[in-house]
C-alpha cells in the first residue's frame, strides 16, 4: 500500500500558519514512508471562496518548502483538485446514500430553521435538526423534489449508542450519537458540504492517513458513518495538537500574526518556520532543536508526536529563525536570502514612490525606511486632543475589518475601500486619512498612502492600525461587538439616493 495523505485548505481568506502546520506533517509522514503529499482545494463555499485566496495558498505553501505530488496546478490521476469542479461526482454519490436510505431530503424552510434554533436558544428543543422530515416516504420526497421544491439533503444518524473509533494517536475515542447532528450533506444550491466532499474526495484520491487538527475531532462520526453508508474502508485517523496562543486560547489572528504571507514579508526564512512548527508537537530523536524539512523526514515517527497543547510563540520563532540565519547560512547566501526578502519585484513598485522625491542615493533610506520594517515608533500625541481617539478607534477597528474582508490588496482597492469608509462615516477624506497616514509611517507625511499600504502588505497595515487602538486604551470584547455592529448598519444601510419614489 502506497501511503497517501493530504492538505485540504479553503480559499477564504489569507493562508493560515495553521495550514502550513497541518501540511508540514502530512508531507513528513507521507515522504518518511516513501509516499505521496496531495494538495486538494475545498471550495466548496462559493460565496467566500476565491482564485486570489487560492493562489495565495499555493505561493505560501511552495515558499515554505512544501510541494505537493498531485494537485491544482500540477494535475494528477485523481483530478479535479478543486471541490467546485467536481458537483457530478458528489451529486452520484447523495444519489446512492438516498437510494440506500442513509440519507434523506429535507424540506424545511429557512424560517422553521431559525424557529428551532430560538427554541434550542431557550432551551425548549434538543441541539441539532429535529428529524422533522426524516419520516417522509420516499415517494413523496421524490415527487416534491421533482416538483421544484427546495430542498438539502441530511445524513441519517444513529440516535442511541456511541460511535467508538481508533486515533493513530489517541486510542479509543467514544463520542455519542445521540450528539452527532443529522448533517447537511448537499446544501439547495446542489453544492456539498465540507464533510460530503471530503470523504468522497479522500476515498476517490485514495487517501490512506487523514492527518487533521484536534477541532475535527466531533466530526469523524459523520465522516464514519458515511463511509460506512458506502461500503468503504476508512484512512487512518490522527487529530493533531491545536495551536495555541501563549495564553493558551487557540491561535487567532486577534493575539498572534496567523498569516503565512505575514511571515514571508516580515523576513523570515521557510526553513525557520519549518523548524519551529516541526518543534510544536515532536522532536528530534537526539533533540536538536536546529533541523531542516530533509533531516525531519529522514527521522519521522508519527507515534512520536506530542499530544501537549503546543504554544506557537513568536518571540520564540524569532530566536530560532535567528540561529538560522548565523549558523546555516554563511555571509554569500545571508546577503542572496536578503535581496530576495526585498528583491527586484518589490523594489519595481518602490522606485516610482521614491525617484521623484530623491536628489541623492542617500535620500532613499529616509523616504522608505518605515517600508522595511514590522512597526514603527508611535507618539500618541501626535494623533491630537485625547477627544479624537474614540474616533481614530472607531476608523482603525471599521478599517481592519473591511481590510480582513477585501478578496485583492492592490492600491485601487485599498483607496476604494477607504473612500467608502469615509463616506459611511461622513467625513473629509483629507481629515479622514491623517490619522492613518500616521499609523502606516510613523510620521504626519510620508510616500502616497494607498500605495504604502499595499507594500506594506494587508498583515503589517493591519497590525499598525491595531497598534494605535492598543495605544489608545484597546477594545473589550463588548465594545468590539457593539463596533462591529455599527459597521454592520452602516454597510446595510441603502445608499443616499437610492429610496423609491
Amino acid at each position: 500500500m502506497t501511503v497517501r495523505t493530504r492538505i485540504a485548505p479553503s480559499p477564504t481568506g489569507d493562508p493560515h500558519v495553521g495550514t502550513a502546520y497541518v501540511a508540514l506533517f502530512n508531507y513528513c509522514f507521507a515522504k518518511s514512508q516513501g509516499g505521496e503529499f496531495i494538495l486538494r482545494i475545498e471550495d466548496t463555499d462559493q460565496v467566500r471562496s476565491t482564485r486570489a485566496s487560492e493562489r495565495m495558498i499555493l505561493h505560501s505553501l511552495r515558499w515554505a518548502g512544501l510541494q505537493w505530488d498531485e494537485g491544482p496546478d500540477v494535475g494528477g490521476p485523481h483530478g479535479p483538485y478543486r471541490q467546485s469542479e467536481r458537483s457530478a461526482i458528489y451529486q452520484e454519490h447523495t444519489q446512492r446514500l438516498l437510494d440506500s436510505g442513509h440519507a434523506f431530503r429535507c424540506f424545511c424552510t429557512s424560517d422553521r430553521l431559525k424557529a428551532l434554533r430560538a427554541r434550542q436558544a431557550a432551551g425548549e428543543a434538543g441541539l441539532g435538526y429535529d428529524g422533522h422530515c426524516l419520516g417522509l416516504s420516499g415517494s413523496e420526497s421524490a415527487a416534491r423534489a421533482a416538483a421544484g421544491e427546495s430542498h438539502v439533503v441530511r445524513l441519517k444518524v444513529p440516535r442511541e449508542g456511541d460511535c467508538v473509533f481508533q486515533d493513530r494517536l489517541r486510542g479509543e475515542i467514544r463520542i455519542p450519537w445521540a450528539q452527532v447532528d443529522m448533517q447537511v450533506l448537499l446544501k439547495s444550491d446542489g453544492l456539498p458540504t465540507y464533510h460530503l466532499a471530503n470523504v468522497v474526495d479522500d476515498r476517490l484520491m485514495r487517501i490512506t492517513h487523514v492527518i487533521r487538527g484536534e477541532e475535527w475531532i466531533n466530526s469523524a462520526p459523520k465522516h464514519l458513518l458515511l463511509y460506512a453508508a458506502f461500503g468503504w474502508e476508512p484512512p487512518q485517523l490522527c487529530h493533531l495538537p491545536l495551536l495555541r496562543n501563549p495564553d493558551k486560547s487557540k491561535l487567532s489572528k486577534r493575539k498572534n500574526p496567523t498569516s503565512l504571507l505575514w511571515y514571508e514579508q516580515q523576513g523570515y526564512l521557510p526553513e525557520g518556520l519549518l523548524n519551529y512548527l516541526g518543534m510544536m508537537a515532536w522532536t528530534m530523536p537526539d533533540e536538536r532543536e536546529l533541523f531542516s524539512l530533509d533531516e525531519m523526514v529522514a527521522h519521522f515517527d508519527l507515534d512520536r508526536i506530542s499530544l501537549g497543547g503546543p504554544v506557537f510563540d513568536v518571540p520564540k520563532l524569532s530566536w530560532l529563525n535567528g540561529r538560522w540565519l548565523r549558523e546555516r547560512l554563511d555571509e554569500d547566501a545571508f546577503l542572496d536570502r536578503a535581496l530576495a526578502w526585498r528583491g527586484r519585484d518589490f523594489l519595481k513598485k518602490l522606485v516610482p514612490l521614491i525617484r521623484p522625491r530623491t536628489q541623492r542615493f542617500t535620500d532613499v533610506l529616509p523616504l522608505a525606511d518605515y517600508l522595511f520594517t514590522h512597526l514603527v515608533p508611535l507618539d500618541a500625541a501626535a494623533f491630537g486632543p485625547e477627544s479624537a481617539r474614540a474616533g481614530i478607534v472607531r476608523d482603525f477597528h471599521f478599517a481592519v475589518a473591511r481590510f480582513t474582508a477585501m478578496p485583492e490588496w492592490e492600491k485601487g482597492a485599498i483607496e476604494a475601500e477607504m473612500r467608502g469608509l469615509c463616506d459611511k462615516t461622513a467625513q473629509k477624506l483629507r481629515n479622514f486619512v491623517k490619522p492613518f497616514f500616521l499609523a502606516i509611517a510613523g510620521r504626519p507625511s510620508a510616500l502616497p498612502l494607498f500605495e504604502s499600504m499595499e507594500l506594506l502588505g494587508r498583515d503589517i497595515t493591519r497590525d499598525r492600525l491595531n497598534a494605535v487602538i492598543t495605544l489608545f486604551g484597546g477594545l473589550s470584547k463588548d465594545e468590539a461587538k457593539a463596533l462591529d455592529a455599527e459597521l454592520a448598519r452602516l454597510y446595510a444601510a441603502a445608499p443616499a439616493g437610492d429610496d423609491e419614489g
